[in-house]
């Protein structure tokens, strides 16, 4: 007689098994993987791996990533995240050479960067690999190294300087007003960026350019360009990436706004494009007028083949992108940690003071502005800011994806298709790189006896990466934070109004966990003029 009772509990009972199979597998996966390598793995679970100490330890992620790293013995831990993703971190410098140098071929940017990143920045110079990569690096090498192109940032930057950054300090003097400096910087630095990049004025730091008729176009590029940037930084933040390529299927909540984002951004790139290839058009002259990185591109003699110009001003479209990025918030970043940390170490200020007033004065110089010379006198000012980089760098932790299986050279086992990181906030943490006292500012750790600057090991140091990929604008960049930097203090002094980079707020910075290293809720200042 059939037992419909059995029958009925049957599916039931089929599932059941099929779940505990399904856990039992994972178990077996994660217990093997995390045996199978000598690397430690602390804090991981069966399925969710390091899933629980992430959500804990979210709004102190890096400081986390430090502790757990400075107590491994080769400074590399191995991550397990939420089901199949695997990867290493490390603050090891022989494994960040391997990775960024020595086996650079096997260590890729890979689907890591191009499902976060190719919505927003397409085929750019930092989200591409293989042929399209090395292809734009030769034509950014070339420009990068020639004197007119210097020159022209460095003239950008004194007129930035002199035009808009000085006389708007000058006025929060006036008013005795606060203002928050990271943002000072970040719309300093935008107004930059976009006239090297674009050869465009967005005005952003220019309070009488508001009710300017073009106004409106480049504030809605600004906010746009700030929006895409924040969302692609939570999707990589994001501990269960499913959640983002679900709203994105759906069009729904931050990834619509991304998407309206990035047509905003397109659509203001790809008219300067137009504007300039009718200039071009009109004048016939290719040459040496515009000295943007646009113009520059446009002009140089690429080996690229392309199907049609739409496919041209895509190009064109996506490297401009790239390097708004790279040159929009790092350089505001990092000088916004610099003055936290000067405003708790006042004898650092005062010898930064001492060697600005050190240089001859000339009558005929604008107020605060140096010359390209005369910056380069200043070692203690260029150990300081790279000091402060050590501590706070703006883009703390750097990710790669394996190609093949491979062996890192402190006997860590990589997978084909796990990810690389390397944590150059870490590394500015570690013991056993800087010594008892890494975690104190203390400049003179860079210079030698005679006080002169002397650089450290870039594998050691990978704030401006390293290898092939090591940042072209690197020399450019030290320019520009010295010019503001020597500008702002000659002139200036400037108070934090919550007591700024005291020591004790070492152990507990006030950093977001984005893609950059922002301070959470800005520096509010005060500016008084020197007398």
């Amino acid at each position: 007689m059939l037992d419909f009772s059995a029958v009925a509990s049957l599916p039931f009972f089929t599932l059941s098994l099929s779940f505990i199979s399904l856990f039992f597998f994972f178990f077996l996966f994660f217990f093997h993987s995390s045996h199978s390598n000598k690397t430690p793995c602390p804090q991981s679970y069966p399925i969710i791996g390091n899933l629980i100490g992430l959500l804990r330890n979210h709004h102190r992620f890096h400081d986390w990533v430090a502790d757990m790293l400075s107590q491994t013995p080769s400074l590399t831990l191995q991550v397990n995240g939420f089901l199949t993703t695997r990867g290493v971190c490390t603050a090891n410098p022989r494994n960040v050479d391997h990775l960024l140098a020595a086996n650079f071929p096997n260590y890729v940017k890979g689907s890591r960067y191009t499902d976060n990143l190719h919505d927003f920045l397409g085929d750019g110079i930092f989200n591409a690999d293989g042929e399209i990569w090395t292809s734009q690096r030769k034509i950014a090498s070339h420009e990068f190294n020639t004197k007119s192109l210097k020159h022209f940032i460095s003239d950008t930057v004194q007129s930035e300087l002199s035009g808009r950054l000085i006389p708007y300090l000058s006025a929060t003097c006036d008013g005795d007003k606060v203002i928050d400096l990271q943002d000072t910087f970040r719309r300093f630095s935008f107004d930059n960026i976009c006239n090297v990049a674009f050869g465009v004025d967005p005005a952003c730091l220019d309070e009488a350019a508001k009710n300017s008729p073009t106004s409106s176009n480049h504030s809605a590029f600004v906010k746009a360009f700030d929006d895409a940037v924040e969302i692609s930084s939570s999707r990589f933040m994001s501990p269960v990436p499913a959640i983002w390529k679900i709203k994105r299927i759906l069009d729904v909540g931050s990834e619509k706004r991304f998407r309206e984002a990035v047509q905003i951004i397109d659509d203001y790139a790809m008219a300067i494009i137009r504007n300039k290839e009718e200039e071009q058009a009109k004048t016939k002259e290719k040459a040496s007028q515009n000295q943007d990185l646009l113009s520059r591109f446009m002009n140089s003699n690429s080996n690229l083949e392309f199907q049609d110009q739409e496919h041209k001003r895509k190009f064109l479209r996506d490297i401009v992108k790239s390097f708004i990025l790279a040159g929009k918030d790092s350089t505001s970043t990092a000088l916004t940690w610099f003055f936290w940390l000067i405003s708790g170490n006042p004898r650092c200020e005062r010898l930064i003071y001492a060697e600005l007033s050190s240089v001859a004065p000339v009558t005929e110089r604008r107020p605060g502005i140096f010359s390209y010379d005369e910056l380069k006198k200043f070692n203690y000012l260029h150990a300081a800011l790279s000091e402060s980089m050590r501590l706070f760098p703006p883009v703390p932790i750097n990710s790669r994806l394996t190609v093949t299986d491979d062996e890192l050279p402190d006997g860590t086992h990589v997978r084909k298709g796990w990810f690389a990181d390397y944590s150059a906030y870490a590394m500015g943490r570690m013991e056993k790189l800087w010594g008892p006292d890494c975690r104190e500012f203390k400049p003179e750790r860079w210079l030698d006896e005679e006080g002169v600057f002397r650089p450290s090991d870039q594998f050691k140091y990978p704030v401006f990466h390293s290898g092939p990929r090591i940042c072209l604008g690197k020399e450019m960049a030290y320019v520009q934070m010295k010019s503001v930097v020597a500008a702002v203090m000659h002139e200036f002094e400037v108070v934090a109004v919550d007591g700024g980079g005291c020591a004790e707020r070492m152990m507990d910075p006030p950093y977001t966990l984005s893609l950059l290293l922002k301070m959470r809720g800005g520096l509010p200042v005060r500016v008084k003029r020197r007398h």
